[in-house]
């Protein structure tokens, strides 16, 4: 590294060049020499066993010289064959988190012929960003003892990593890093034995179980560069005698160390130019022992748990050129120490406990090209943020990269934003920013990703976006947007690949034969008007990795063209529109290539259901016509596992039975059928998914007993089988087997039988339905014991699923609350509720159940409960419901029931409940239907109590005193009163 710094220590691809010359200068070199035959053949015979889509390979054979093949270098000397480039030649992202469509066709596959053993003078090898499937690394590449540099990072490589790699002693560079985290060490004994090597990358390969790394690594002398990023560690020695006298890159980061503390050896790396320990665990206050590494300019401390002010210490190292203190607990305000930073490019202070202003002098670090604070609490008007950045100057014509994410920003976007006339990146989502977007902000010629994300922003979109020609990444969503959005606003916007701009009621009018100037690879415009038409301008798209139009008034049938649409990984998301006909035969499958994320519930799709291709991992196909049986998407013929995790198939005319082939889809993780004209059993097969935390088939015509098989469902959190035909007692595996249940839903069935106590050891429990059966029996008693209906629920303690790679999905469940039908979703997890209605139990209600402190909803209405309601029923203070309707219980209204303030629903209606109504605001408030049936009286009743109807107010005072009628307390209050003014007079 020289100069700024150079060397990122997380590049995905680093091309570290071992030769003194350069490529194209060997490549003239080349065409002087010839190779020898038998390299000539043995490429002949690897080129034939990789597959090369692009074609990349062409050249080989077309010339009888393979020294003017593609990707091959030769000695100008003897024309042995001493270099493959076979890299792939494309970044794979291309800004985002998944590779491209152009990186795929790129890339190698097949399998890597030994015949590359004929190269006996090969020293370079690199077949890096291939894609072999998961293959082992072949272990013939331990047998080519003149290579010096081997790459074969994200490469699609698994397995274990060969031992024969150990031979290989005359390597200087060996990069194996592959972010699929497929390959595995089970211990590092053979790169003891590469003493030349000076550069080691195995990022992201587990070794976990190789606990002899760093012995290991500390006793190779010539090493300059360790990069064990994200490699599962967890052992990192605190004390140790370290060798790496020549080191200067160390890359630590994304591991689990188990000790607190940053180890004492790395402060004696003095050669240490980058260190990158972040993504770790590391604790307490940040070791004043980093003073002795005084040659850094790479220092990344990110995302651990550092928790104290910004030691001053730091303000020291003066040749520092990047500093990331971001994620960690540090507190205080920004202090003036940073401008003796004077080297610094890159800031990062994002996401710590910092307050207050961003001081002035911070404008004086006049080589800082990033700056992200977001996270920190500014609370600053963002004029005065930019006013500190640009005083005294420096910054104006330097500054690249500006992140003021989530940082309680108000205030307009302001012309002094053109101040900063190379401003490449400007984030400020999350925040309060208000007023329309500034024309001027076309101006900013330099810009490529702008972020105003969940703001205020209001107005129009000003036409001057459309000359931001460098513009790649633009986010807009969830303001407050509105107007119309034409071609013009895009007319220039060549290199746009990302465009985000939901919750916008925006109107895009754009002509049928409109071709944009850009390909998107992601795009987000959910509540935009694009309808009624299907958006016709997409046929230009070509390389989606993200297409979001739902919610956009598309009126429509799908072209065929759009199910051609290519792609490398597709999430599609076409919900919430009244989009109709007939779907393709297959989803998820060439030509739309390994479509994943699938959503196009609420549409008027009919027809049968479409097969699926194993790659997808959420199908949602709930709100539409689809008819016919489930047999076809389900029991397809099976090439390769299965990914799929959630299925969705809610609210359609799907009839038949279940078909018993779930044993082919072993990572589902959510199923719902509900409210189809399923019939028959469910089937045993469904016992085999081990993984299923959600189950909703209520509503269809199913019958039968529950197979004993589903209690394989071990990690099953929601069930919910209401409305069908089910028979038989409720099975006493479901407390006992499905342990970590929080929804247990079996009402409108036909169940028998007693209430099983193996319920109440279901201490998650928050929801359970089981009303409008055929139960008898008792209510258990120990249901006290319902640990979760006792707590507080609260809104971080969601009821969530995963969904695949693209976040979480709230559970939906339907219950009856208040005597209606709601749909509970997004506030479910604050739901705690029993219904057990519409029975034949008997008994008393149990005392323990008083105990439920966080219980909000009660119904056990239309059974034969007998005896009292308990006293302390007032414990309950969260009752939102309580329905104890057409009962035979007796006696009086508990007085404490007048504390229930949160009841919104009441019913003691047809009961034998006797004497005065208690008084309270709350229970004075409900109709007199509520009371219906009864021997009651006082308000809201028309019925005055007599005078031996006890009071609530005489029961607080004594048990035993009888309460006078109505009439009898008003004449003694008159009486009283005339009584007190004579004795007052006198």
């Amino acid at each position: 590294m020289a100069g700024s710094m150079r060397v990122v220590v997380t590049s995905i691809f680093l091309a570290l060049l071992i030769e003194t010359s350069t490529l194209e200068y060997v490549c003239a070199a080349n065409r002087n020499v010839s190779c020898h035959e038998v390299e000539r053949q043995a490429l002949l015979k690897l080129k034939q066993d990789l597959i090369d889509p692009s074609g990349r390979l062409a050249s080989w054979g077309n010339n009888l010289n393979c020294c003017n093949w593609s990707g091959v270098i030769c000695d100008n000397l003897t024309g042995n064959v001493i270099q493959l480039r076979l890299r792939n030649p494309l970044n794979p992202y291309n800004g985002f988190y998944i590779p491209s469509e152009a990186y795929a066709k790129m890339w190698f596959s097949g399998k890597i012929n030994p015949s590359l053993l004929d190269l006996k003078h090969l020293r370079y090898l690199d077949l890096s960003g291939s894609n072999f499937g998961g293959i082992q690394i072949p272990e013939f590449l331990g047998s080519m003892h003149t290579l010096r540099y081997l790459n074969l990072s994200a490469a699609g490589f698994g397995g274990v990593v060969p031992p024969q790699l150990g031979n290989l002693t005359n390597l200087h560079v060996l990069d194996l890093h592959d972010f699929s985290s497929l390959v595995h060490a089970e211990n590092l004994q053979w790169l003891s034995h590469l003493v030349k090597l000076k550069h080691l990358d195995l990022s992201s390969v587990d070794l976990s179980k190789a606990s002899d790394w760093f012995q290991v690594t500390n006793t190779l002398p010539s090493l300059v560069e360790i990069h064990l990023s994200g490699c599962q560690l967890h052992r990192l020695p605190l004390q140790a005698d370290v060798n790496f006298s020549s080191l200067s890159i160390l890359d630590l980061s994304s591991n689990s160390f188990s000790n607190p503390l940053i180890p004492g050896w790395i402060f004696k790396l003095n050669s240490l130019v980058s260190l990158d320990l972040s993504h770790n665990n590391f604790q307490g206050q940040l070791s004043h022992g980093l003073r002795n590494l005084s040659s850094l300019r790479y220092l990344n401390l990110y995302w651990n748990n550092f928790n104290s002010s910004i030691p001053s210490w730091l303000y020291g190292f003066t040749s520092l050129e990047f500093l990331n203190l971001g994620s960690n607990y540090f507190h205080g305000s920004i202090s003036n120490g940073f401008q003796n930073l004077t080297s610094l490019t890159t800031l990062d202070l994002s996401d710590n406990e910092l307050t207050g202003a961003v001081p002035n002098s911070m404008g004086n670090l006049c080589s800082l090209k990033k700056i992200k604070l977001s996270g920190l609490h500014l609370s600053r008007d963002l004029s005065e943020i930019l006013q500190a950045l640009s005083s005294p100057g420096c910054l104006l014509n330097r500054l690249e990269s500006l992140y003021l994410d989530s940082c309680e920003i108000f205030g307009h976007l302001t012309d002094r934003l053109l101040l900063f006339k190379n401003l490449a990146d400007l984030s400020l989502s999350r925040n309060s920013i208000s007023g329309s977007i500034p024309v001027s902000l076309g101006l900013l010629a330099s810009l490529r990703t702008l972020d105003l994300s969940q703001n205020r922003v209001n107005g129009t979109l000003p036409e001057s976006i459309g000359q931001l020609w460098k513009m790649e990444k633009l986010w807009l969503s969830h303001n407050m947007l509105a107007g119309v959005v034409s071609e013009v606003h895009f007319a220039n916007l060549i290199r746009l690949r990302l465009f985000q701009a939901s919750g916008n009621p925006l109107v895009l009018e754009a002509s049928p034969e409109w071709v944009p100037p850009f390909q998107l690879g992601v795009m987000a415009l959910s509540s935009w008007h694009l309808g009624p038409k299907f958006p016709s301008w997409l046929r230009s798209q070509r390389d989606f990795v993200y297409l979001d139009i739902s919610v956009t008034g598309i009126i429509d049938t799908i072209p065929n063209w759009f199910w051609n649409l290519s792609t490398i990984y597709f999430s599609l998301n076409l919900s919430h529109n009244q989009i109709y006909g007939e779907l393709p035969h297959r989803i998820g499958t060439s030509p739309v290539a390994d479509l994943v994320y699938v959503d196009l519930s609420f549409n008027h799709f009919d027809g049968p259901l479409p097969c699926l291709s194993s790659k997808v991992n959420t199908l949602d196909l709930s709100n539409n016509l689809f008819s016919g049986p489930i047999s076809n998407l389900l029991c397809s013929k099976m090439e390769e596992p299965y990914w799929l995790e959630i299925l969705h198939l809610a609210d359609n005319h799907l009839s038949g039975e279940i078909p018993d082939c779930w044993m082919n889809w072993p990572n589902l993780v959510s199923v719902d059928l509900e409210n189809n004209s399923l019939s028959g059993v469910i089937p045993s097969s469904m016992g085999s998914l081990n993984l299923l935390q959600s189950l909703h088939l209520r509503k269809n015509n199913l019958s039968g007993v529950l197979p004993s098989s589903l209690q394989n469902c071990t990690s099953l959190l929601a069930i919910d089988l209401g409305e069908n035909h089910f028979v038989g007692n409720i099975p006493g595996w479901i407390g006992e087997k499905l342990s970590d249940s929080i929804i247990i839903s079996l009402g409108s069935n036909r169940f028998q039988g007693q209430i099983p106590d193996n319920l109440c050891s279901l201490s998650y429990l928050t929801i359970l339905d089981l009303a409008h059966n055929n139960l008898s029996g008792t209510i258990p008693k120990c249901f006290m014991n319902l640990s979760a209906m006792a707590a507080n629920q609260n809104s971080s303690n969601p009821i969530s699923y995963a969904f695949g790679h693209f976040g979480t999905s709230l559970e939906t469940l339907l219950l009856m609350i208040k005597g209606i039908l709601l749909e509970y979703s997004s506030t479910l997890q604050l739901v705690t509720s029993m219904d057990l209605s519409d029975n034949n139990l008997a008994g008393e209600i149990p005392a323990g159940m008083t105990d439920l402190l966080g219980l909000r909803f009660l119904n056990l209405s239309n059974n034969h409960l007998t005896g009292r309601i308990p006293k302390n029923i007032g414990n309950l203070r969260l009752l939102e419901s309580i329905d104890l309707s057409r009962n035979q219980l007796k006696g009086e209204i508990p007085p404490s029931m007048s504390a229930l303030t949160f009841l919104g629903y009441l019913n003691l209606s047809e009961n034998n409940l006797t004497g005065k109504i208690p008084s309270s605001t709350q229970l004075q408030s409900f109709d007199i239907s509520s009371y219906d049936g009864n021997h009651l009286c006082g308000p809201p009743l028309l019925e005055i109590c007599s005078t031996d109807a006890t009071t609530s107010g005489d029961h607080n005072n004594n048990e035993n005193n009888e309460g006078d009628g109505l009439e009898v307390d008003w004449l003694w209050f008159y009486a009283s009163m005339a009584f007190g003014f004579v004795m007052g007079f006198w």
